[in-house]
């Protein structure tokens, strides 16, 4: 499918909503998205905008062609390495008009008040270093119309291109692509091992992704706008930014991308993502719940995996397990924190326990949990800089054994049960 594709498909089941008047790229649009579903503002200082289009479980579920309630599952049957395919093709739509770079020419939405500046949202940042190529999505800082400040996470693919290149004074050939096929996107979101996010989006599509080499090396899928240049060692104030806790992230000192072209369709659709958003929480968030259910499914026998809206789809996780032995509960708390190494707390439960519903969450604490014999608390260790209440990344993790004791099931039977 590709992104004005859906964008049709969401029109004409009658999801997307339009906005036909003039509105401002500075804090207008973001407000006017916040709490909405899918919008296509057709007048952003004259550009065509769109918000939120995959800011729901049903929406991810709608782009991948599945029903929601089988999203956990698909995701972590997905046989990428043997069934993704790429094809390299010699043109694209986003060729259309090639000019110097100029990002005063976009609608890149400045989304908060006291935001560093405008932001780039949901590129997928596609970097080429030696034999390695990497599709993620970075956040991006505008700093003047040729340059951006790009948010690297110590640790992920990206970066660890950018340190083997800067270590010997090489910068780093990019291609940032807007408005991409929201398979691209979510499997450029996706925790996969280097070089294989393509190969994802493939097994993900049903079909071979189709990628265009650029004049830098880089190969780009098709999108509404793509951006060409280099990762300098040259470094600029990132920040702030609003992240996914709905709360600012931390000012850094991150590399810029010094750009060498700009690329877009006659009348490109801009894809702006609302930080702290539903789309936001879906890309950033969904993408471990299948890496957690696989994960757990080699130490117990699990049913289900959730990362909840009040944990911000990233902090907390709820397991559902068809329990077999007391240990399972404990085992499979591990294997989740392992999995997702931002996890704060993870509460596992049984298999009559609804995780998408609060208040069976609840229930199972109340009647299933006792404080002094089911807690696993980690502290001191490695999470997330995201939190707020973490002290540079270093916080404590829980884990909650809320299941029912496999000696004593006629206690913990439901006799009324909900609904």
């Amino acid at each position: 499918m590709s992104f004005r594709g859906f964008l049709d498909e969401l029109k004409g089941a009658r999801l997307l909503k339009e906005v036909h008047e003039p509105v401002s790229p500075v804090l207008e649009v973001a407000n006017r998205s916040l709490g909405a579903g899918p919008v296509m503002f057709q007048n952003v200082d004259g550009h065509r905008c769109c918000l939120n289009i995959l800011g729901s479980r049903d929406l991810l579920a709608r782009a991948l062609g599945i029903r929601t309630e089988e999203m956990i599952r698909y995701l972590s049957g997905i046989e990428y390495e043997s069934k993704g395919q790429i094809r390299y093709v010699n043109s694209s739509l986003f060729q259309e008009v090639v000019t110097e770079p100029d990002l005063s020419k976009l609608p890149i939405l400045t989304y908060f008040k006291g935001d560093g500046g405008p932001y780039i949202t949901s590129a997928v940042v596609v970097s080429r270093y030696g034999d390695h190529i990497n599709a993620c999505v970075h956040r991006l800082m505008v700093l003047g119309k040729d340059r951006l400040a790009a948010r690297l996470v110590p640790g992920r693919h990206t970066h660890t291109l950018c340190q083997q290149a800067h270590e010997i004074g090489d910068n780093v050939p990019v291609a940032i692509g807007i408005g991409v096929d929201p398979l691209v996107l979510i499997a450029a979101s996706t925790r996969v091992p280097p070089d294989m996010e393509f190969q994802y989006a493939s097994a993900l599509r049903g079909a071979p992704v189709e990628l265009v080499n650029l004049e830098n090396g880089v190969p780009v899928p098709h999108a509404e706008i793509v951006l060409e240049g280099y990762i300098t060692g040259k470094r600029a104030s990132e920040g702030p930014f609003v992240d996914i806790t709905g709360t600012r992230d931390l000012v850094r000192q991150e590399p810029v991308i010094k750009l060498t072209k700009m690329m877009t369709r006659e009348d490109p659709i801009y894809h702006g993502l609302l930080p702290g958003g539903g789309e936001h929480k879906m890309l950033m968030g969904v993408p471990y719940e299948p890496l957690i259910f696989k994960a757990v499914s080699r130490v117990a026998k699990v049913r289900d995996v959730l990362l909840t809206d009040g944990g911000c789809c990233y902090f907390h996780a709820v397991v559902q397990i068809e329990k077999q032995t007391e240990s399972d509960a404990r085992l499979a708390i591990e294997a989740a924190l392992e999995a997702h190494r931002s996890l704060k707390h993870v509460l596992v439960v049984d298999t009559d326990i609804d995780i998408h519903d609060p208040t069976d969450l609840e229930y199972a604490i109340a009647t299933r949990f006792r404080a002094d014999e089911d807690v696993i608390m980690h502290p001191g260790v490695r999470g997330s800089t995201l939190d707020p209440r973490s002290v540079n990344g270093i916080t404590t993790k829980v884990g909650i054994d809320a299941t029912a004791k496999l000696d004593k099931l006629w206690k913990f039977e439901r006799v009324i049960k909900k609904g």
